[in-house]
């Protein structure tokens, strides 16, 4: 409420929808049933309260639902591994059901905000298009490289109709055996190319598609929690591993390297921001 009395900011509230087994009441190693009727009531009653909770605060600008379930896989004991949903091998049941939230959060917020899905990326798409008619807007947690999001507007607009939202974008500023200036040049460099994709799709914009809304950064500073297996789990730490591959500065995702602001050293973590090249650059954009 301070941000948005002061500042004006809005904000999308989210409901994991069974992601990592959140409120669905399934086992970790079993996973989000999505074709449960016991598990979906346990969801929907979690998405119920959400929008009971905040559907009269007035800087509630949409509802999202979901994070990356598409990519859902179930864990192996002794392994941090899986995302803890079937969704992945029930595509059509998942996406069945986020219809039906879809269709309860419209019966229960007058002031209709739209819902929107955290999808990963297009994976899916089709399916979601056939059985999630009611979502107002698509959204995709999208790494697709310094050149933008190409062709995942042209995608959309042929499969799905509907406008779209960047859920879940950005780079590390780490690579390996690179300077740190050159890292941060490179991370700069990379959201650049992202936010101006996402400038040339919106609505009147001639040569693009029409249907980009806009994007959610992704992260705003580093977190030093995320990534090492148990035990070596150490926040304490900023870990170098890459924790999967994809079109960034080396090859890498640097989980713990994502921010727009750093922690510095880690002496005065969580609480240190060290703004790196990145934030300049958003700042001379937001300021045209």
């Amino acid at each position: 409420m301070e941000g948005y009395e002061k500042y004006g900011f809005m904000y999308i509230v989210g409901n994991l929808l069974g992601m990592y087994g959140v409120d669905s009441g399934a086992e970790w190693y079993t996973g989000t049933d999505y074709s449960d009727p016991v598990q979906q009531e346990k969801m929907l009653a979690s998405v119920r309260k959400m929008v009971e909770d905040y559907k009269d605060e007035p800087y509630v600008l949409m509802w999202v639902l979901g994070n990356e379930n598409n990519y859902g896989t179930v864990g192996t004991k002794g392994v941090f591994a899986g995302t803890s949903n079937q969704a992945q091998k029930q595509p059509e049941a998942y996406y069945a059901f986020v219809n039906k939230c879809v269709l309860l959060i419209k019966e229960i917020d007058p002031q209709q905000r739209p819902v929107a899905i955290c999808n990963g990326d297009t994976y899916f798409l089709d399916i979601c298009a056939k059985y999630a008619p009611d979502l107002d807007i698509y959204g995709a947690n999208a790494y697709r490289g310094e050149a933008g999001f190409d062709p995942l507007w042209q995608d959309v607009s042929m499969v799905y109709h509907k406008p779209v939202i960047v859920t879940e974008f950005g780079c590390p500023a780490y690579a390996k055996d690179w300077t740190t200036a050159r890292a941060e040049l490179g991370q700069a460099s990379y959201h650049y190319g992202s936010w101006t994709n996402l400038e040339d799709n919106v609505a009147g914009v001639a040569g693009g598609y029409g249907n980009a809304l806009g994007g959610v950064i992704f992260a705003w500073v580093d977190e030093w929690w995320k990534a090492g297996p148990p035990p070596e789990w150490d926040p304490s730490v900023q870990d170098t591993t890459p924790q999967w591959i994809g079109p960034f500065l080396d090859g890498g995702a640097y989980e713990e390297w994502f921010g727009l602001t750093s922690q510095g050293d880690g002496k005065d973590s969580p609480f240190k921001r060290q703004i790196r090249k990145v934030y300049f650059m958003y700042r001379d954009l937001w300021k045209k």
